[in-house]
């Protein structure tokens, strides 16, 4: 199978483990501990089941939605994550001319391997910026100014991850934002020819480009590994999320909200809205999964808070979902992931497409012209209920 052939999300993870080393594949895959809640946000979404309505004349659908302001063409984005060049080089480029193409936003990493200037003249796509709240103001306060003056419409400050989460499969593989080459690991880039070409010998251990000017001239990429490590801040407090949006001055996102007085928080902070998320399982194990805890979220919301979640999604019907339980917006993280490693920006172009289509169909069935129709009537009032 190759990527013209994929029908699905879980079809370009299989090509994506095929292509990566095992100790690659796992960083991008894995979660902490027991991956106890990198299954639930999947499981989660078995719970809730559709009510469809026919005979609506919905021949044609509207999948856009609008967001601070700026129509998007999708109901879904590529969300933050890092370390993205270990999958395939300048990735964070290709999911971003993908995001682009698709009409989307695409929201870069701090620790991304391409840089917030970069990535701004090479895409003209709508971006926003991903912050960790590292080390001193200082620093957030650089990049801050770099991502507005580059032209980044929309900040997300990432706080549920201050202090890393116990990745065991990382551990086993000796795996910390570098590779350390064992023997089994040289053993397993060599039985993977195609990422040893065309990652490793052509471009090696990618850098953090946006922490490089806070580091020592010249550092490499083990450097800018070590020094982000020596960067979590597990003092943040609120009184610092206000100080970030009054730094910021735009439109801020809270991203790692699980309750409703961390949203009450963010509000207070100046937060315009928050990402509900629990970093894809990779922090805390046993965390609640996100779908379950947004209907009552978005009901303490109100109008005034946006309320995007991230955590699980695969399926366009995960997709539906959510927005029928409230949600502004669906973040990606895994999903565009998987196409990036099996096969660069048509991967990443790959997975936007099948999740298109399946929202599409998902309106279709359900008897939708918009993603504005999809509501709580779409779903089983009993498993709704089921808390």
């Amino acid at each position: 199978m190759d990527i013209a052939n994929a029908i699905n999300i879980d079809d370009l993870a299989r090509l994506a483990r095929r292509r990566l080393p095992g100790v690659v594949f796992d960083y991008l895959d894995g979660g902490a501990e027991d991956e106890v809640t990198l299954r639930a946000n999947r499981e989660a979404f078995e719970g809730y089941r559709f009510r469809p309505r026919v005979l609506t004349g919905n021949a044609e659908r509207d999948l856009s939605i609008t967001l601070f302001g700026e129509r998007l063409a999708l109901p879904f984005m590529v969300g933050p994550t890092g370390l993205n060049g270990i999958h395939w080089v300048d990735a964070d480029l290709a999911l971003a001319r993908a995001a682009a193409e698709a009409g989307t936003v695409f929201t870069l990493s701090t620790p991304a391997n391409n840089s917030i200037e970069q990535i701004a003249k090479a895409t003209r796509g709508p971006k926003w910026f991903q912050l960790y709240p590292w080390g001193d103001r200082n620093l957030s306060a650089r990049l801050i100014a770099r991502a507005r003056e580059a032209g980044y419409k929309v900040l997300v400050v990432t706080v549920d991850s201050l202090v890393a989460g116990k990745r065991e499969r990382d551990a086993r593989n000796k795996f910390s934002h570098e590779l350390r080459f064992t023997p089994a690991v040289m053993l397993d880039g060599l039985t993977h020819p195609r990422w040893l070409a065309g990652v490793w010998l052509r471009r090696g251990m990618p850098r953090f480009e946006n922490i490089a000017e806070f580091a020592a001239p010249g550092a490499n990429a083990s450097a800018l590994a070590q020094f982000t490590r020596s960067q979590r801040n597990a003092g943040l407090a609120w009184s610092d999320i206000a100080w970030i949006k009054q730094q910021w001055g735009g439109p801020m996102l809270v991203k790692g909200v699980l309750s409703i007085g961390d949203l009450q928080r963010a509000a207070g902070a100046g937060a315009d809205g928050i990402v509900i998320s629990n970093h894809g399982g990779r922090q805390l194990d046993g965390a609640v999964a996100t779908i379950d805890v947004l209907p009552e979220i978005v009901a303490a919301a109100g109008k005034d808070m946006a309320v995007l979640i991230d955590g699980g999604f695969r399926r366009g019907s995960d997709v539906v979902k959510a927005f029928a339980l409230g949600a502004s917006g669906v973040l990606l993280g895994r999903a565009t992931l998987y196409g990036v490693a099996a096969g660069g920006q048509p991967g990443a172009a790959k997975a936007i497409a099948i999740l298109r289509d399946e929202v599409d169909r998902v309106l279709a069935l359900l008897g939708c012209r918009s993603m504005k129709e999809v509501s709580m009537k779409h779903l089983s009032s009993q498993v709704i209920n089921r808390n």
